[in-house]
C-alpha cells in the first residue's frame, strides 16, 4: 500500500519518515501493515516508531505475541505488541469483526490470568461482564469485571487491589457493575452474590448477567459462579416491572444524549445506535430465555441469529440488525483507534470524518466522495435500526393476533405477559377488533397499533388500557376521530394511553366526551376555570331544562366533563396534590351552587362546607361534608328549609349510585343524624353555646360558606368567629381531643388490617397531620382552613419547628397522592392494598415497583408519627 492511497497519507508519510532505514528491508506486506496502522491510528503509529520490536510484529501478523508475565512492565509491553498485531490484522482486512473482537477478548483474558500470578492473587476469581464477558470487546472498551473470593474478604480485597495495579497498566478496568456499585464491597463471596441476586438485585443487574462469564481463577470457583449466574438469571420470571425498569433506564440515557445535542452523532446510545440493537436482543432473550435454552448465549450476533432461527423475530429484520451491528461496531473501532480514546461520537469536522470513512474502506468516485458515501450508509443503518427497534416487540404479535402468522401460542403468551398483557384471549380479540376491516380508519389504526401497544404496555394496567381503547373506537365516526387525533399528535396518543391504563373512570368520561381526546396533549386547555366562569357554564348546561331529573343528569355530565381535565392534568404531572384538591373543591362548589339554584329556596338559605371541602383540599374519593343553615321564620320557614335541604342532597346524590354527582355527608350537623337536616342560625348559635362537644367546635376550624344567601353566609361567618376562636381549648379539651383521636384510630381501622396501610387513619397518616395542625392552630389562634398552608403559618409564628413541619408536610402530600391514585386505579379506598396485583397496579401508576412504594410509604408515615407523638400527644 502506498501512503497516498491510505486513509491518511500525511500521517502515514510521517511515520515512514520517522522509521527511516528500518523500512528498507521490509516486504510489501509489512509495509502495507505499517501504512494501514499509521493512517488509522496516531497512537499506534507512534508506538510503531518507538518500540523496537513493533515492525517485526507487523512483519509476522500470523504469529501471536507471547505474553511475558515476568513483571508488570514486561506484561504491559507484550500486551501492547499483541494489541498492535490484532489491530493491524483488522486494518489490512485479514480478520472480520467477529474474529477481531474474539482476539481482543482472548488477549484481555490471558493478560488477566498473567496479572493474577504477578499480583500473587491466583485464589481470586475474575468474572468478565459486558462486552468482555460476551467475548466481543472493542479496541478501547472498559474491561468490566467482578471479583469472587473463597478466603477472607479482607485478604481477597488486598489481592484484588494488587491485581488492579498490575492489569491496570495494560487496559482500563471498571468494577462498578458489582452489587452496590462504587459503594459496594470490591470483592464478595459466591454466597454474597447469591444473596444479593435473591434479595436486592435490580432488573438491569439481571440484564447484565446475560453476559457474565468467569475468565480466570480456580476452576471449581469459576464453574460454581457460572452455574449460579445461570440459576439466578433463569429461575425467575422476567415480568413487566423488570421491563419497565430497563426501558426507563434506556430512555434516561437517550435523554442525556439528546440534552448534550449528540442524538445524531452518538453511535452507541443515540437513536439507531448500538444500544438499540443490544437492548432489543437482550430484552427478547430475557423474555423468552426462561423457556428456550437456545437463547442463553452471551454474544449479540449469536443471540440475534438464534432469535431468528427460533422464529421470535422477522428474518429480514434480524439481518438488518446484524448488518447494522457489524457496520456500527466497525465504525466504533475506527473512531477509537485514532487516539485510543473511548469515544462513540462521529466528529463534526469533515476532515476527521473523511479519515474515518477512508479507514472503513470508502473511496470516492466521479459523483460522490468517501465522506458522503460513509455519511449516507451510516444514516441508512441507523434509520433501519431504529425502525426495527421500535416495532420489533409488537409486529410479530400483531401477525399472531390477526391470524396472519403461525407464531407459537406459548411464545405469544410469554411476550404478552412480559409486557403486562395478562389476558391473552381478550387482548387478541381487542387487537383484532381495533385493526379489522378495510376502512381507512382501520388501516390507520393497524399502522399506529405497534406504537400504541408500546405505550399501553408502559402503563399500570395494559389490559385495562387496551380494552378501554377498544370501547372508545366503537363506531366508524368515533374511530376516525380518535385515529385522527393520534395521527396529528403523538403526545395526544401517549396521554390517552396513560389515562386509559391508569384510571377506569377515564374510559367512561371519554366515551361521553370524545372531543376532549384532542385536548389531552395541552394541559392549559384542560385547566379548571374560574368559579364565575364555571358557574356560568354549568347554568348554561342545565338552566334551559325544566325537568329536575333532566337537570340532574345534565349537571352530572357537566361535572364529569370538567373532572376529566383534573384527572388528566394529575396523571400527566401538570397538577400537584394541592392543585388537584383546589380544583376539585372549585368544581364541587359550582355544583352545589348550581344545585341550589335548581331547587330554588324560598327562604334565606346557605350551604356550609365542612372538612376537606371547607379547606378546599378535596380528594377524588372525599365525602362532601355539608351543613345547611337558614333564616326562615316559624314553622313555614323550617318546612321550606327542610324541603330545600332534602332536595339538595337528593339532587347531588342522584336517585341511584350510578347517577350520583358527589357523595354528600350531612352528619357533621348539630346532633348528627338525629338532628334536623337544616337548622336556623339562631338555633345553631344556641346549640354551640350550650351543647356542642369539643370535636364539634374543632370541626368548625375548617367550616366555610360555599353557596347561598349573602346575609345568611355573613351571619354564619360571625357565628364561626365567636364559636371557634373566642375560647381556645382548655386542658380538658386537649385531653378529650387526644382521647377521641386515639379511639378513632383504634376503632375505625378495619380489624386485621396493618395500620400503616391506612392513608387516612394509620399512624402518621392524614389524620395525624390534620389533627396536629388543628390542635396547634386552635391553641395559638392561627387562622386557616387548609392543613398545609396553616402549617406554614404555624412555622412563621414559631409554633412548629421547620424540620418537623417538613416531615408533616411530606407525609400529608404523599398520603394525599396515594389516596387519589388509589381512587383512580380502583375507584375506592384509603388503604394501600396487600394483594399482589392491586399493589402492582398502584406502584406502576407511580412509575415504581411494589417494594419501593411500600418502603417509601412506611418511611414517610414513621417519621410523621414520631412528630405527631411528640407534638399532638405530648410524648417524647
Amino acid at each position: 500500500m502506498r501512503p497516498e492511497t491510505s486513509a491518511d497519507p500525511g500521517r502515514a508519510r510521517i511515520v515512514l519518515e520517522r522509521l527511516g532505514t528500518a523500512m528498507d528491508v521490509v516486504d510489501d506486506a509489512t509495509a502495507n501493515a505499517v501504512v494501514a496502522v499509521a493512517a488509522a491510528s496516531d497512537s499506534l503509529g507512534d508506538f510503531v516508531v518507538e518500540d523496537p520490536e513493533a515492525v517485526a510484529v507487523l512483519a509476522h501478523l500470523d504469529a501471536a505475541v507471547v505474553l511475558d508475565g515476568s513483571d508488570p512492565e514486561a506484561l504491559r509491553v507484550s500486551h501492547r505488541r499483541e494489541f498492535l498485531r490484532i489491530a493491524a490484522r483488522d486494518l489490512v482486512g485479514l480478520d472480520d469483526l467477529s474474529t477481531t473482537v474474539a482476539r481482543l477478548s482472548s488477549l484481555t483474558a490471558e493478560t488477566i490470568r498473567a496479572a493474577l500470578v504477578i499480583a500473587r492473587a491466583e485464589a481470586l476469581t475474575v468474572v468478565g461482564m459486558g462486552k468482555f464477558g460476551a467475548g466481543e470487546l472493542n479496541f478501547v472498551s472498559d474491561v468490566d469485571v467482578l471479583f469472587v473470593c473463597e478466603d477472607e474478604p479482607s485478604d481477597a480485597h488486598r489481592s484484588a487491589r494488587r491485581f488492579l495495579a498490575v492489569a491496570g497498566r495494560c487496559f482500563r478496568i471498571d468494577t462498578d457493575l458489582r452489587p452496590g456499585g462504587r459503594d459496594g464491597p470490591l470483592v464478595r463471596s459466591l454466597d454474597g452474590y447469591r444473596s444479593h441476586w435473591n434479595t436486592w438485585a435490580s432488573a438491569w443487574e439481571f440484564q447484565a448477567l446475560l453476559k457474565a462469564a468467569s475468565v480466570a481463577g480456580p476452576e471449581a470457583s469459576c464453574r460454581a459462579f457460572d452455574s449460579s449466574v445461570q440459576h439466578a438469571l433463569w429461575s425467575r420470571a422476567f415480568g413487566q416491572d423488570d421491563l419497565r425498569e430497563i426501558r426507563r433506564l434506556k430512555a434516561r440515557a437517550e435523554s442525556e444524549i439528546a440534552r448534550r445535542g449528540l442524538t445524531d452523532r452518538e453511535i452507541k446510545r443515540g437513536r439507531g445506535g448500538l444500544r438499540d440493537i443490544e437492548f432489543s436482543v437482550q430484552l427478547l432473550q430475557l423474555v423468552h430465555g426462561g423457556i428456550d435454552h437456545a437463547l442463553r448465549v452471551r454474544g449479540t450476533l449469536d443471540a440475534l441469529g438464534r432469535l431468528d432461527a427460533g422464529g421470535y423475530v422477522d428474518g429480514d429484520e434480524a439481518h438488518t440488525l446484524a448488518s447494522a451491528y457489524t457496520f456500527l461496531r466497525t465504525v466504533e473501532h475506527r473512531l477509537q483507534l485514532v487516539n485510543e480514546q473511548q469515544t462513540h461520537t462521529i466528529p463534526d469536522e469533515r476532515g476527521r470524518r473523511r479519515r474515518i470513512a477512508r479507514t472503513m474502506g470508502y473511496r470516492g468516485d466521479p459523483d460522490t466522495g468517501p465522506t458522503e458515501r460513509f455519511d449516507r450508509d451510516l444514516a441508512m443503518h441507523r434509520l433501519a435500526v431504529r425502525r426495527v427497534h421500535e416495532g420489533w416487540y409488537f409486529r410479530p404479535l400483531l401477525d399472531a393476533f390477526a391470524g396472519l402468522g403461525g407464531t407459537n401460542p406459548e411464545i405469544t403468551a410469554t411476550r404478552l405477559a412480559a409486557f403486562g398483557f395478562r389476558d391473552v384471549v381478550r387482548t387478541r380479540q381487542a387487537v383484532r377488533e381495533l385493526s379489522r376491516g378495510m376502512t381507512r380508519s382501520s388501516g390507520l389504526m393497524r399502522q399506529l397499533l405497534p406504537l400504541v401497544l408500546d405505550w399501553l404496555s408502559q402503563g399500570p394496567d395494559p389490559d385495562l388500557g387496551l380494552l378501554g381503547l377498544r370501547r372508545l373506537v366503537t363506531g366508524e365516526q368515533r374511530t376516525l376521530r380518535i385515529v385522527a387525533a393520534f395521527r396529528d399528535s403523538a403526545e395526544t396518543a401517549r396521554a390517552l394511553c396513560d389515562l386509559l391504563t391508569t384510571a377506569p373512570i377515564a374510559t367512561e368520561l371519554l366515551e361521553a366526551n370524545p372531543d376532549l381526546v384532542e385536548r389531552l396533549d395541552d394541559a392549559d386547555r384542560l385547566r379548571t376555570g374560574t368559579r364565575d366562569g364555571l358557574l356560568a357554564s354549568a347554568w348554561a348546561a342545565v338552566g334551559w331544562r325544566h325537568d329536575t331529573d333532566d337537570r340532574q343528569q345534565s349537571l352530572r355530565r357537566w361535572y364529569h366533563r370538567h373532572l376529566l381535565g383534573i384527572v388528566a392534568r394529575d396523571l400527566s404531572g401538570a397538577a400537584d396534590p394541592a392543585t388537584v384538591g383546589a380544583d376539585l373543591s372549585t368544581l364541587t362548589e359550582v355544583i352545589i351552587e348550581t344545585a341550589l339554584r335548581i331547587v330554588d329556596p324560598q327562604v334565606p338559605f346557605a350551604v356550609i362546607g365542612m372538612g376537606r371541602l371547607g379547606g378546599r383540599t378535596l380528594s377524588y374519593g372525599s365525602d362532601v361534608d355539608l351543613v345547611y343553615v337558614h333564616d326562615g321564620v316559624g314553622d313555614p320557614g323550617r318546612v321550606e328549609a327542610t324541603r330545600v335541604a332534602v332536595a339538595m342532597s337528593r339532587l347531588l346524590r342522584g336517585p341511584s349510585p350510578a347517577s350520583r354527582i358527589v357523595d354528600v355527608d350531612t352528619d357533621l350537623r348539630p346532633e348528627g343524624k338525629q338532628g334536623p337536616l337544616a337548622r336556623s342560625l339562631d338555633s345553631y348559635t344556641v346549640y354551640l353555646e350550650r351543647w356542642a362537644e369539643v370535636w364539634e367546635r374543632q370541626s368548625l376550624l375548617r367550616a366555610r360558606t360555599v353557596a347561598g344567601d349573602g346575609a345568611v353566609c355573613r351571619g354564619f361567618d360571625a357565628l364561626l368567629e365567636h364559636a371557634a376562636w373566642t375560647r381556645p381549648p382548655t386542658p380538658d379539651d386537649r385531653r378529650d381531643i387526644r382521647r377521641l383521636k386515639a379511639r378513632i384510630e383504634s376503632e375505625r381501622i378495619p380489624g386485621g388490617l396493618e395500620p400503616w396501610r391506612h392513608c387516612k387513619l394509620g399512624p402518621g397518616g392524614l389524620a395525624d397531620v390534620e389533627w396536629t395542625v388543628q390542635l396547634l392552630q386552635w391553641e395559638h389562634g392561627v387562622r386557616g382552613r387548609a392543613t398545609l398552608s396553616t402549617l406554614d403559618r404555624l412555622v412563621e409564628r414559631g409554633v412548629v419547628d421547620v424540620d418537623d413541619a417538613r416531615v408533616l408536610d411530606a407525609a400529608h402530600r404523599w398520603c394525599d397522592s396515594v389516596r387519589n391514585r388509589l381512587w383512580l386505579v380502583s375507584g375506592q379506598g384509603d388503604v394501600v392494598p396487600a394483594a399482589v396485583e392491586p399493589l402492582l397496579t398502584l406502584a406502576r401508576s407511580f412509575d415504581t415497583d411494589s417494594s419501593s412504594l411500600v418502603e417509601e410509604h412506611r418511611r414517610r408515615l414513621r417519621r410523621s408519627r414520631r412528630v405527631a407523638e411528640r407534638i399532638f400527644y405530648g410524648r417524647e
